[in-house]
């Protein structure tokens, strides 16, 4: 099969096998370069490990830690006329380079709301590797399936009081306009809580504790952004906002429990805004990101996933030192190149100046479009995309 990318909206339909497995090497490459200076995890379990931050974590665990490696991802699977979604190709290639390195790496491409899947999971810790760690929480879904009751709730992207105006760049046109999002009712708050707020988190460490599989001293975390003022309708007074606090709620009552029970401990990690699968779908987000990328790029102090999950596993949650980078919430801070006044100054101005017709001059739309691409593996001179590949892996 010939692999092109088809793009529909904000995300890409096919994947590219050799693209994606060059993508995962990149950042195995870049965390053998940048080691620990401490010990850290040995058997990890990570909770939606396929791409982005989830997969940056699983790399750093296990190639900088030779930590074990159980993921959790819910991927398309490959057909001899289809490719598989990014993802797969992405864990196939992670299995192999960690097999290679002599790595315990293994993965359920299941429903992780499901308490089918946490079973089989916990029954996988037991036969190979006794007990975890660190467990990461990484899940980024549009719904969830309560598995008590079966009801499925779906998220929603909307401010909360009052309609928000905002500038907003289509991928597809490169056109720069301004979208309307109507206020969200009690109802979609409520749901967008279910979809991405604490509590499957919170249904995973209890079902790990009262299994057993839980080590001395475990960590675990969850990933959250947060930004400043020109991204805060969309994710501080909006329905993502009401499921970061409860992520903040969940965590308190997790690390309460971890710590009376195991010495433990559970903290939510704030991160920076990159271009990945669930960002893309954001409104205002495409753009902001594109011109936070030319301010940092221009600084010299952007970073990618690895970057940022190396900095947090290595130089934060297992880097030997006393006090963690926390903010009054007690969530570890990752992001703040990103949030300092200088940075936030210059992306505000090109804000305001942006249009369709100066986009390429004042953002890093470039470099956006290569970014997403790569996730999806295309856009690496070392791939020959006009050859014929087996998409099935």
């Amino acid at each position: 099969m010939i692999i092109k990318p088809k793009v529909r909206g904000f995300i890409c339909t096919t994947a590219h096998p050799t693209g994606c497995a060059l993508h995962v090497q990149e950042q195995i490459d870049y965390v053998k370069a940048h080691p620990p200076a401490a010990e850290g995890p040995k058997n990890v379990l990570v909770i939606g490990s396929s791409t982005g931050y989830g997969l940056a974590s699983r790399i750093v665990s296990g190639f900088g830690f030779k930590a074990n490696t159980l993921g959790v991802m819910f991927e398309k699977e490959p057909t001899e006329r289809r490719t598989a979604s990014a993802g797969w190709y992405n864990t196939r290639a992670y299995e192999k380079a960690a097999t290679e390195a002599g790595l315990y790496a293994k993965t359920f491409n299941a429903d992780a709301f499901s308490h089918e899947c946490k079973a089989e999971v916990i029954e996988e810790i037991k036969a190979s590797m006794g007990k975890v760690d660190l467990v990461v929480y990484s899940l980024a879904s549009p719904r969830r399936k309560d598995p008590d009751t079966g009801d499925v709730y779906m998220s929603t992207l909307k401010p909360i009081g009052g309609a928000v105006t905002r500038k907003s760049l289509n991928t597809d046109t490169r056109e720069v306009s301004e979208v309307t999002l109507e206020p969200a009712n009690d109802d979609e708050i409520a749901n967008t809580i279910k979809v991405m707020g604490g509590q499957d988190w919170e249904l995973w460490l209890k079902a790990l504790a009262d299994a057993d599989v839980l080590a001395e001293g475990a960590k675990t975390t969850a990933y959250t952004y947060i930004g400043r003022e020109l991204t805060f309708p969309i994710y501080g007074e909006a329905t993502i906002g009401r499921a970061k606090e409860d992520l903040d709620r969940a965590a308190a009552a997790i690390d309460q429990s971890l710590k009376s029970s195991l010495g433990g401990s559970a903290c939510v990690s704030v991160l920076k805004a990159l271009v990945t699968q669930s960002s893309s779908a954001i409104p205002v987000m495409p753009l902001y990101i594109s011109l936070l990328y030319r301010v940092m790029k221009e600084q010299g102090t952007h970073e990618g996933c690895i970057e940022q999950i190396n900095t947090l596993l290595t130089g934060e949650l297992y880097s030997g030192k006393d006090e963690l980078t926390l903010d009054e919430h007690g969530r570890v801070r990752v992001d703040l190149k990103e949030l300092t006044d200088e940075v936030q100054s210059r992306v505000e101005t090109l804000w305001h100046q942006v249009t369709t017709e100066n986009l390429t001059e004042l953002s890093d739309f470039e470099g956006y479009q290569k970014e997403f691409f790569r996730l999806f593996g295309f856009g690496y001179d070392q791939v020959d995309y006009d050859q014929d590949v087996d998409p099935v892996v």
